[in-house]
């Protein structure tokens, strides 16, 4: 325990838990803005699949 709370003090520890929390704080931003953008990114990848499969569909059809 002693040696925890000696590596919590030094310089050391600290970078290491600020670096985590840096991190912690990056993840649970990225979890916001992907579930508040997540309808639109659905809509352009069905667009986007729509577009590859009519693409597909017309190979050798044309001339």
């Amino acid at each position: 325990m002693r040696e925890l709370k000696r590596w919590a003090r030094s310089e050391k520890g600290q970078n290491t838990v600020e670096y985590l929390l840096m991190m912690a704080v990056i993840v649970g931003v990225i979890l916001v803005i992907g579930k508040m953008f997540k309808p639109q990114i659905s809509g352009v990848f069905n667009q986007i699949m729509q577009m590859i499969s009519g693409a597909a569909s017309n190979v050798g059809t044309s001339n």
